[in-house]
């Protein structure tokens, strides 16, 4: 099954446009975790546990697992996912941009090793860094475009004064996914919900593209502004909320709490559609 049907499977079934993003800092674990990489499994399963019938997507950073030589521990928490959410993608936030060879590997890596459904990736060195994750079908490949840092303006938001119209950049990236780029229908795009009106702006380029939408939560994005801006009948979108459902509480409540910042986001969110 495609990543995007499961998407679309996984928002019926469980009512949803929230992805909780899975971005481990042991030293914001409750005690006696508090420090200890060796939990990383245990607390993120944990969270997966409590939030399960409220997601349409999980997204772990591979970078915090990697930084404490965690790899193992994504690998076990990728196949728990599988086990107890089967029906609920999982979207490795990797954001990796290469070309050739390498891009085969860190394909392989995403979509073999870890068994991911989609895979988020910088396409800023062109459509031959994107192509080989499209040899995996019904995989994902998520495209950065404007992403919801307020330094993503750098390059983002210049013009390209050799393309009709004199686009930004990040409007350009919308384009060429939505059309030439998207030959087998897999990409997505990542769009800051930081930037509504980017947001808008993105969604009318490209109407029928999956969104995913950090920003919600921790970096003060607006989940109605979001909903708003991009939410279509037929066209997804995924709000990503990380730190504001992990750390709702640094006690052994850590979990339950986790639920209940899942809930009202989820709420949040459905009531603005």
């Amino acid at each position: 099954m495609s990543f995007l049907i499961r998407l679309a499977a996984a928002e019926r079934r469980n009512d949803t446009l929230l992805c909780v993003g899975l971005d481990p800092e042991p030293s914001k674990f409750p005690a006696p975790w508090t420090g200890d990489a060796s939990r990383i499994f245990d607390f993120c399963s944990a969270i997966v546990d409590a939030t399960r019938d409220l997601v349409l997507a999980y997204k772990p950073q591979i970078a915090y697992f990697a930084a404490h030589r965690a790899e193992d521990q994504l690998e076990r928490l990728m196949a728990h996912i599988r086990k107890v959410a089967p029906e609920v993608p999982v979207i490795l936030d990797a954001k990796r941009g290469d070309i050739g060879s390498t891009a085969e590997q860190y394909a392989r890596e995403a979509f073999e090793r870890y068994q991911a459904d989609a895979v988020t990736l910088s396409p800023f060195m062109g459509f031959d860094s994107i192509e080989p994750y499209l040899r995996w079908p019904g995989k994902g490949a998520i495209l950065l475009c404007r992403t919801s840092n307020a330094g993503g303006s750098d390059l983002q938001a210049q013009r390209l004064a050799d393309v009709e119209g004199t686009p930004r950049l990040y409007e350009h990236i919308a384009a060429l996914a939505q059309g030439p780029w998207n030959r087998s229908g897999q990409l997505a795009l990542v769009v800051g919900a930081t930037f509504p009106e980017e947001l808008a702006r993105v969604r009318a380029i490209a109407p029928t593209l999956p969104l995913l939408i950090p920003g919600i939560g921790a970096q003060g994005g607006d989940a109605a502004a979001t909903v708003r801006a991009a939410w279509r009948p037929d066209a997804p979108i995924i709000v990503s909320s990380s730190r504001a459902v992990l750390y709702a509480s640094g006690g052994k409540d850590f979990a339950s709490a986790a639920r209940q910042a899942a809930l009202a986001t989820r709420l949040a969110l459905n009531r603005a559609r």
